[in-house]
């Protein structure tokens, strides 16, 4: 970790290995500067691991899907499916061994849609879906999913603003920028650089 710095970050293509975390194209980052990086210190609880993929899978095993474009900060956490063995309607919350196949229960997968940015030490509970551009405070307890280009915060977090008006998240939306090529996006960076939605739309018709 001596080499780490703030300034560098962990792409997520290059480095993940985990068969249950789907990444897609190669512009998703970690902030990954003070701790053991993304797989070991973000993703908690996911089957898949050197250790736990030599197990047998209790059941449905959720997936972490990541879209393009993500920026995940540092010492963020994803919880994932392997801890849903707690039982709050049982008299024990305890995991017995002897019930494990039986309590198990899948959450739904987890999905950071593109463009979206997780603040550094939030939190997302199983199943979570982060909408396009939408942006998770620091330190957020994310319980519920996120409108695309929504800014929330909070413990459990709450809805503060959009990052634009309705009319303009539709145009965004529409938009479908992250379906394109690498090529055209890098060509549009100097509009995707600035809040001129029309500029962008007259670029694109």
């Amino acid at each position: 970790m001596q080499d780490k710095h703030w300034s560098r970050v962990e792409y997520l293509h290059l480095s993940v290995t985990n068969p249950n975390i789907l990444i897609k194209g190669q512009h998703s980052y970690y902030s990954d500067c003070w701790d053991r990086g993304f797989e070991q210190s973000v993703v908690r609880y996911l089957h898949g691991d050197k250790v736990s993929q030599e197990w047998e899978p209790l059941g449905h095993i959720d997936k972490l899907i990541i879209g393009d474009y993500v920026c995940i900060g540092a010492e963020s956490v994803i919880l994932m499916g392997g801890n849903h063995t707690h039982c709050i309607d049982f008299i024990s919350l305890y995991p017995f061994v002897e019930t494990l196949n039986t309590t198990y229960q899948p959450r739904g997968d987890t999905v950071l849609n593109d463009g979206c940015w997780l603040g550094i030490r939030c939190i997302l509970m199983p199943g979570v879906v982060v909408g396009e551009g939408a942006v998770i405070a620091a330190g957020s307890v994310v319980t519920k999913d996120v409108p695309p280009y929504a800014v929330v915060g909070g413990n459990p977090a709450r809805l503060i603003k959009y990052r634009f008006p309705e009319e303009m998240v539709t145009r965004v939306l529409k938009l479908a920028l992250y379906e394109r090529s690498d090529e055209e996006l890098k060509r549009l960076i100097p509009l995707l650089s600035s809040a001129d939605i029309s500029a962008l739309e007259a670029e694109l018709a």
